[in-house]
């Protein structure tokens, strides 16, 4: 379809129909190319653009509104009685000598400039910024209107739960595919309206601003004749539908909070946002853990099908939903499909093995001795503390003789003798446990046996260490490596890994890598931490060149990300093994996320499966994570409005970070929270959220910014990590202060009452 573009005033519109964004996927002209159908209406006549003193060129508009009476027409076509904007340049002086010399050709005519000195005459430089500000903003009233007659198809096949806001994201796009910076500063320069403020309630913001204006402006009312009046509205109204009549600000803005209530709940304790937290089979083992995260404030527990299976999915729910009775707080679960996202395979288990080591000075003393939690098998440490390894130990006779003061000698992994001594006990919700500490480098691994030391004799009583984790196992990559990736997910996992000959090798089980990728394209591991270039790609293998790592060498996991930002892949809306995992999350869960959502077409699929399935009432959530999903958000949020289910996005910034390159991802994440608030959808903030603060327990002051910001958002997501219960906690506090708008336990400032 041809495009053009027409001016309104000095706004200038693109054109033409609903679309994604330009090639670059910046959304540069959003994401929507609403067209300007803005028919003739009456005999009204539009002098939107009349700047005097020193601006001197400005466009003017001239426009009729389409007649009533004109049947067969359900909106604004596309002939003639569409908007016909006659741009004209005018040049307005400030002084008589200016005017007489503007030449006889000029695009001017005598009639407008007499019209134009009178008004100079006439009215003072304030009510002139008045006029050019409603002249304006009444052109954009029209635009509007005109923007959602020619979307009315979109409109229609809304569910009535989002009718408003779709046609609220509708407005918002069309004032967004104007030049409104000027406006902008005019109205902010006289304390009106902030475009950036009305995302919410864009048509119901306009219409009183122009009221406003009206009513500040000097006009006479023989000169109101000759612009647009605001009876205008009435008729525009009239012919339009009834998606925004009555949609008052108050109206749009209760809305918008009852989308967000009806995915996430209500929010508790007078906080900011809500607060999701990811969690694992870690949870299975640690069984005060959910408690914890629930008292500091989590408020959302998120499941990632992409780990784990439905035996411990059910074990975290059924502990989830203990937790919440039991402390008399709702807590909902969100289970994230694993989609198609690519991913490498499994790598060879590792020993059961723990490292212990005390901190040393530069020269080898020992500063701190190393803090080991000794507790019967399942008691995990209590949230306050954070001992550097946990041993859980097997029967109760060797526990039972345990107290403050005693020795226990082990011999470890490697055949050395070691101790730790006993320095403190504590009480936990299941029993009690102990803290000892160790002075030198120990390896601890299963069926480790502890004594206690005597003053005479070793005594007879001991126990054995158990459940000690695997290692995780991975390949350290560096600058210049050569990375083997194999499609035969068979292979065992000695065969895998990094070897002292030959190049590290991992697999990936998706074929589509394969099929995707050809040499010369940049592959992305671990959410951009490793960046590579394809040297060979076969049908079974594809060499990797390192070319991003850390100095020291980067590890690479099992399950971990892999991104092709710059390859074509064809995606399928939903795996087999997503379709599955489906079944299990509508009968669990209470919202579903969907991932790698690429275009309308995976919504369909989505939506549809879910209507199949009668889960109308099931959540929905976007996971914003491709770069095809970032420019086509606006028509996904439409697509699925036409379903009842409640609706939400999360901006996923790991794999939205890699696909669209980092250096765009602030301005990509401003532009997303924008448009899923003029679409009255609840926004997930995810990734990387405090990370420092998760992993070691002590956070970045860019990071705690980042959380700040990400409450513009209505919930944030945490990934796990060993201080999780920290995190959240600060974050529920940052969240609460957030809300109250006050810092109570910083100073006043002086008063000074003498200089």
């Amino acid at each position: 379809m041809m495009q053009s573009s027409k001016i309104l005033g000095s706004l200038k519109v693109n054109s033409p129909v609903l679309t994604s964004a330009t090639a670059d996927g910046l959304l540069s002209n959003p994401k929507c190319r609403l067209p300007l159908p803005a028919a003739i209406y009456g005999d009204y006549l539009i002098q939107p653009q009349v700047k005097l003193k020193r601006q001197p060129k400005y466009f003017q508009v001239y426009a009729k509104l389409q007649e009533n009476g004109d049947s067969g027409s359900d909106g604004h076509s596309t002939s003639h009685d569409l908007l016909n904007a006659i741009t004209k340049n005018s040049e307005i002086c400030s002084s008589p000598e200016k005017r007489s010399a503007i030449s006889d050709d000029s695009s001017c005519h005598l009639d407008q400039e007499s019209h134009i000195s009178s008004l100079n005459d006439e009215l003072t430089p304030d009510s002139i910024n008045y006029q050019v500000c409603l002249d304006k903003l009444k052109a954009i009233y029209l635009h509007v209107l005109a923007s959602e007659q020619w979307n009315a198809s979109r409109l229609n096949i809304c569910h009535r739960t989002y009718l408003w806001s779709a046609a609220n994201l509708i407005h918002y796009l069309a004032v967004h595919t104007l030049e409104v910076q000027q406006l902008k500063e005019e109205l902010s320069s006289i304390g009106l309206l902030d475009f950036d403020n009305t995302t919410s309630h864009v048509l119901a913001s306009i219409t009183a601003c122009i009221q406003l204006l009206e009513n500040l402006s000097h006009i006479s009312a023989e000169d109101r004749k000759n612009i647009i009046h605001m009876k205008i509205r009435d008729q525009v109204t009239a012919q339009s539908t009834d998606y925004a009549r009555d949609a008052t600000i108050s109206t749009m803005r209760k809305t918008k909070f009852m989308h967000a209530r009806a995915l996430f709940g209500s929010i508790q304790d007078k906080k900011d946002a809500h607060i999701m937290v990811t969690v694992g089979q870690e949870v299975i083992s640690n069984k005060i853990l959910l408690d914890d995260l629930l008292k500091a404030g989590a408020d959302i527990i998120r499941i990632n099908c992409a780990h784990d299976d439905p035996s411990i999915w059910s074990e975290i729910i059924r502990l989830v939903k203990h937790s919440s009775q039991m402390q008399e707080k709702p807590c909902r679960v969100l289970m994230d499909l694993a989609g198609p996202k690519l991913r490498t395979g499994p790598l060879k288990s590792g020993p059961r093995v723990i490292k212990i080591s005390p901190k040393k000075d530069a020269k080898g003393d020992v500063i701190f001795p190393s803090q080991v939690y000794l507790s019967p098998a399942g008691c995990c440490p209590p949230a306050h503390i954070s001992p550097d390894a946990v041993l859980f130990l097997e029967g109760d006779r060797l526990f039972q003789e345990i107290e403050v003061g005693v020795v226990l000698g082990f011999v470890d992994a490697r055949g050395r003798k070691r101790s730790l001594k006993v320095s403190e006990k504590l009480s936990v919700f299941s029993g009690h446990g102990y803290i000892a500490e160790c002075s030198r480098t120990a390896y601890v691994g299963c069926n480790t046996t502890l004594f206690i030391e005597g003053k005479k004799k070793k005594k007879a009583i001991n126990g054995k260490i158990v459940n000690v984790p695997p290692a995780e196992q991975f390949v350290r990559l560096q600058v210049g490596d050569l990375l083997t990736i194999l499609r035969d997910s068979s292979l065992s996992g000695d065969e895998l890994g990094g070897t002292s000959i030959g190049s590290p090798k991992i697999t990936c089980p998706s074929g589509r890598l394969f099929d995707s990728v050809k040499p010369g394209d940049p592959i992305a591991f671990d959410d951009g931490k490793i960046w590579g270039v394809i040297q060979g790609a076969g049908i079974n293998e594809i060499v990797v060149s390192i070319t991003h790592a850390s100095p020291k060498g980067s590890k690479l996991g099992s399950e971990k990300s892999i991104n092709i930002p710059k390859s074509e892949m064809k995606f399928e809306g939903l795996t087999s093994k997503d379709l599955v995992d489906l079944e299990f999350v509508a009968a669990n869960a209470d919202m579903v996320g969907i991932s790698f959502i690429r275009d309308v077409h995976d919504v369909t699929v989505v939506m549809q499966e879910l209507k199949k399935r009668k889960l109308q009432n099931l959540g929905v959530v976007l996971k914003i994570e491709t770069r095809g999903a970032f420019e086509n958000l606006p028509l996904l949020l439409l697509e699925a409005m036409q379903y009842p289910n409640p609706l939400g996005v999360m901006i996923a910034r790991g794999d939205l970070a890699v696909e669209c390159e980092w250096q765009q991802l602030a301005s990509i994440q401003d532009e997303i929270l924008s448009i899923c608030s003029a679409a009255h959808v609840p926004v997930i903030w995810a990734t990387q959220v405090l990370e420092s603060l998760t992993k070691s327990g002590i956070p970045t002051r860019a990071e705690i910014t980042d959380a700040t910001n990400g409450m513009r958002a209505n919930c944030i997501m945490l990934n796990k990590g060993k201080h999780i219960v920290e995190a959240v906690s600060a974050l529920d506090s940052m969240s609460k202060t957030r809300s109250t708008g006050k810092l109570k336990t910083l100073p006043r400032p002086p008063l000074f009452s003498n200089f």
